[in-house]
């Protein structure tokens, strides 16, 4: 842990304890605690680079400086191009973020300039972030498993990457899905340097996506103990590491060990994949969704639907119908810390978070900002509230500092 991250928690613990011996009123509205002096308090938005996606910290800051929290769901594009209309459901879930399945050529038919073209309209048309990745990485290495490498991953990102420039505000580039299966996983890290120094030769200047290897959850810790280097390596200092979480996470403890590695080193984390069950194991997605919360981290769960083989139990709807939701689909959109109930729109979108709270309310920017700090969590979910009016004793004030000292 180091001195800043230290320095960090022991002011905001400092907060709290003023707030409990420092005579003040017992109680002010909420929208009141969001005043003009918090200006001086939390990062202007208006100071940031506005070129697109970049990484602060651990924290991904879209194109207005305003931190990002991923919560949104993955798609199989490549293999339904035809469902279109999956985009408008996704967002009617509340997702900010749609990872959609891309292919190169090497497996499936290859996604065109054009279809990316679409896939990034409609993106924008509805709201959502775009993920893109590349599918046909997936397992590279392991023995009879047919996968393109990073490198080969890179040139189809450099062919379509007429499509991808001036779209950084609403688009993160995952270079390539589970790179790496479970043989000889340690050559994940110069590969993974290697396409982030060539994406970045190439002009690319968006925020970069890598995924673990060992197929996505790194149980050797290849990733986790590697993170630092790779990330120093990007000249743009603008990557972002992806944990798929399916049947090796099946412990909480483990989930929340694998999370803190990373929010300790101050690295910035997504849960690029998880799921309910999986054919490898139980992951405990309660424990998934409820640390992911706890310290502010994205997530894209697996996925809308499409699944087969045995594996229909991932699909979040049936037949790409969002009027036949699955138990799957009700628990990560419905449930406790779930999409519904903490998912905040990027500002580049306008920023809707609160249900109660428009854009157009003066503090409205204030109280997102807090929120995506980690020191508000409003006063309901489902959908996500704020209750501007209301009051906020000296007691919620404490709670809510207290859940931000994990942020």
């Amino acid at each position: 842990m180091n001195i800043l991250f230290v320095c960090q928690k022991t002011i905001k613990l400092c907060i709290v304890f003023t707030l409990f011996c420092v005579p003040a009123l017992t109680s002010v509205r909420a929208a009141d605690i969001n005043g003009p002096a918090l200006s001086n308090l939390i990062p202007n938005a208006a100071n940031a680079a506005a070129s697109g996606f970049h990484v602060s910290g651990r924290s991904l800051l879209d194109a207005n400086g305003t931190n990002f929290i991923m919560r949104g769901i993955n798609h199989p594009h490549n293999w339904f191009p035809a469902e279109t209309s999956s985009f408008a459901n996704i967002k009617a879930m509340r997702a900010n973020s749609l990872r959609v399945v891309l292919s190169s050529g090497l497996l499936w038919d290859k996604n065109s300039v054009s279809d990316v073209a679409d896939v990034i309209n409609l993106c924008k048309a509805n709201h959502l972030v775009c993920v893109l990745e590349v599918h046909d990485t997936t397992g590279y290495g392991e023995p009879g498993v047919t996968a393109a490498t990073l490198a080969q991953a890179v040139t189809y990102w450099k062919e379509i990457q007429s499509v991808l420039t001036g779209q950084e505000a609403y688009v993160i580039i995952n270079i390539g899905n589970e790179p790496y299966g479970n043989t000889n996983a340690v050559n994940w890290v110069n590969a993974t340097k290697n396409a982030i120094a060539e994406m970045r030769n190439a002009g690319f200047q968006h925020t970069l996506m890598v995924d673990a290897p060992n197929w996505g959850q790194d149980h050797e810790f290849v990733m986790r103990d590697n993170a630092a280097s790779v990330f120093a390596s990007d000249s743009q200092r603008n990557t972002v590491f992806s944990i798929h979480m399916y049947g090796v996470y099946e412990s909480s403890s483990d989930i929340e060990n694998y999370l803190l590695s990373f929010v300790n080193a101050g690295l910035p984390l997504v849960i690029g994949e998880f799921g309910h069950l999986h054919s490898d194991g139980d992951p405990d997605e309660d424990a998934i969704l409820s640390f992911a919360e706890t310290y502010g981290i994205g997530y894209l769960g697996w996925s809308w639907s499409g699944n087969c083989c045995g594996g229909e139990y991932l699909d979040l709807v049936v037949d790409f119908d969002p009027d036949q939701m699955t138990p799957w689909g009700t628990r990560l959109i419905n449930g406790p810390n779930g999409i519904i109930g903490t998912s905040c729109e990027a500002s580049v979108y306008g920023g809707d978070c609160f249900a109660d709270v428009p854009i157009d309310h003066w503090a409205s920017d204030f109280i997102e900002r807090l929120y995506q700090a980690g020191i508000t969590g409003g006063c309901g979910t489902s959908p996500l509230q704020y209750c501007p009016e209301t009051t906020v004793t000296r007691s919620q004030m404490a709670v809510f500092l207290l859940r931000g000292i994990h942020n």
